[in-house]
């Protein structure tokens, strides 16, 4: 198996990038990494790593799309590592595609090289919320701002699919967000799509409320991309103030500053003094840490692409690498499809 991972894309790209990459080079076996990008950056970058022996390959790419730049950059620099990347993808010498940069930039990347699956009307940019009890898959978180209502139940029979296949999930529950739960609240969008995914034959609970997601009282969550981008933003932030309002607590008295020698700065550096502390909040932070979910992916388009944070760290990375190994193992591209040709929703 051959992973495509943008080596240029993310904030702290290509450093972390590569890191990330000689990780998971070590800890998946059989599957081979290409880096794409600068070569001579990235060759740098290795010489810092004892990387002889491991596949790990390297595919040169002129250009980048800074994490700024929108669309037309993406357009217009056909040699950047997203678009390079993505080329190897279409034409078969590499699996899936991994990148921490621009999350709009990598979509529009998979839209000029990969195009959608036929019958997929937008793609969606799915993840696992961060605040639930159990897994749960939000989508859309971004890349659909104002959907139709097809479109929505098209990210439910996605999501239902990728829920299946990753998680082993039988019958995954589907809920629409909405602001109560009987089936005339909600705007227009939510009023309109009710119906639909009543009659799509998927296994539709009705309305969910914010706190439902956050109870897991729904496996797959469907809503437009610009909530899904604010529950999912809100949420990261409710858990950062949580960790740094815990380092302030058990760092409060003369014998808990202490533990503040354990601690570095930022919302999830402390975590190695805390999980000294407690199992229940090694599980509890491990949990909540973006890192161990890797990367999220963008389901719709004709390949398997997974989207990194763009603050991605090297575990965060090593992780998206391992989101893309089993999407391919578990052929969920195929099974998006072969779910779309029987289900009435192309």
């Amino acid at each position: 198996m051959k992973i495509v991972l943008d080596a240029m894309g993310g904030d702290h790209a290509p450093g972390v990038v590569i890191d990330g990459a000689v990780m998971a080079a070590r800890e998946f076996p059989g599957t081979e990494i290409v880096l794409v990008g600068r070569e001579d950056v990235i060759r740098s970058e290795l010489a810092r790593h004892d990387a002889s022996g491991l596949p790990l390959s390297i595919v040169h790419a002129s250009e980048v799309v800074e994490m700024e730049e929108h669309t037309d950059a993406v357009k217009r620099k056909r040699d950047s590592s997203m678009r390079v990347g993505m080329r190897l993808v279409k034409n078969r010498e590499a699996d899936a595609f991994v990148s921490a940069g621009n999350s709009g930039g990598v979509m529009a990347a998979a839209l000029f090289d990969l195009g959608r699956i036929r019958g997929i009307k937008r793609p969606a940019l799915a993840t696992v919320y961060p605040a639930a009890p159990v897994p749960v898959l939000l989508l859309d978180m971004g890349a659909n701002t104002d959907p139709k209502p097809e479109y929505l139940v098209q990210f439910a029979l996605m999501g239902t699919v990728y829920v299946e296949r990753m998680w082993g999930l039988s019958n995954p529950r589907v809920g629409i967000v909405s602001n109560g739960e009987e089936a005339d609240k909600g705007n227009i969008l939510v009023r309109e799509t009710y119906p639909l995914l009543q009659a799509s034959g998927l296994n539709f609970i009705g309305n969910v409320e914010g706190k439902d997601v956050t109870k897991g009282m729904a496996d797959v969550v469907v809503t437009d991309g610009f909530t899904g981008n604010v529950m999912v933003k809100l949420s990261e932030g409710l858990v950062s103030f949580l960790v740094k309002y815990l380092k302030a607590e058990f760092t409060a008295g003369p014998v808990n500053k202490l533990g503040l020698l354990l601690m570095l700065p930022g919302a999830l550096a402390m975590l190695p003094g805390l999980l000294l502390l407690t199992p229940a909040l090694r599980r509890i932070v491990k949990r909540m840490d973006y890192a161990e979910y890797g990367g999220a992916p963008l389901l719709g388009v004709d390949g398997v692409v997974i989207i990194a944070h763009g603050r991605s760290n090297a575990k965060a990375i090593k992780n998206a690498v391992r989101v893309a190994k089993e999407a391919v193992e578990s052929e969920m591209l195929t099974a998006i499809k072969d779910g779309l040709q029987s289900s009435s929703l192309s």
